[in-house]
């Protein structure tokens, strides 16, 4: 009993280690938006969010630079930036949320660094599939995927003018991902979890980031506009619902291999 309970308590660490590894970019862009907050001087010549953008592309060089991510991932976590980076422009200038400092660096509005936002969730989803060596049966055709991702996508601009789908597209992420499970090794051993759960836990930890996030006046939502208070549920199945984007762009950078025949995919 004692070594299993060791057994559980070290693989418990190993996870933790391994996830905390994983999303290191997204905690490091989250340390800067804090500590800037607190400690960035006002009268210096550099805006804070211009600095953000700076170090931001500081912290991607030296990921690269070292290893700590592939160039295969880079390129699909740009262009989940750019996409994300699309979608702040036309999301600022419908009101949906401001950045309230100035700044150079930016876009109709969007400072550069929001771009890396999106970036560390696809980050994090490139570094865990590679370090936690996911695997998955029953995985849903990659075709299926892609295009629910467009859906979704494309009703974060259309729900403004037409009715919002996003319940008919939760119900559809449920009814393709609901079958999958995921395989993930955090020790020795491979333990197995529903990818839809995964896909709801993630979007939760980038929830709780977001909040954190606004604290910092990195962005303001128009509730937040006379003082600081938690982010609204809401945002919750949005980050679930974008994040499939992300998944989906990882996903297929392994689809080769899938083919190939390496175990990845299983049905």
């Amino acid at each position: 009993m004692r070594d299993a309970a060791t057994g559980f308590v070290f693989e418990f660490l190993s996870f933790g280690i391994k996830q905390a590894w994983a999303c290191l970019f997204g905690v490091l862009m989250l340390a800067l938006l804090l500590g800037s907050f607190m400690l960035y001087p006002s009268n210096v010549p550099l805006a804070r969010y211009d600095f953000l953008t700076l170090a931001a592309l500081a912290l991607q060089a030296a990921m690269l630079a070292t290893k700590l991510e592939t160039w295969g991932e880079a390129r699909l976590i740009f262009a989940f930036h750019v996409v994300g980076t699309i979608m702040e422009i036309f999301k600022t200038g419908a009101g949906s949320w401001v950045y309230p400092e100035p700044s150079l660096l930016r876009i109709a509005g969007v400072p550069l660094f929001s771009g890396f936002m999106y970036a560390a969730v696809g980050s994090y989803i490139a570094r865990s599939w590679r370090i936690m060596e996911f695997r998955f049966a029953r995985f849903p055709p990659l075709w299926m995927q892609a295009l629910l991702a467009v859906m979704v996508y494309a009703n974060f601009f259309t729900h403004h003018w037409l009715p919002d789908l996003r319940l008919a597209l939760f119900l559809v992420s449920v009814t393709i991902y609901a079958p999958c499970m995921l395989y993930y090794r955090p020790d020795r051993n491979e333990r197995p979890m529903p990818l839809l759960l995964g896909l709801v836990l993630v979007a939760l930890f980038i929830w709780f980031a977001e909040n954190m996030g606004t604290f910092a006046r990195a962005w303001v939502y128009p509730s937040q506009k006379g003082g600081w208070r938690p982010v609204s549920l809401d945002k919750l199945g949005s980050w679930y619902l974008l994040m499939i984007i992300s998944f989906v762009l990882v996903a297929t950078l392994h689809h080769d291999k899938g083919r190939a025949g390496d175990r990845l995919y299983e049905r």
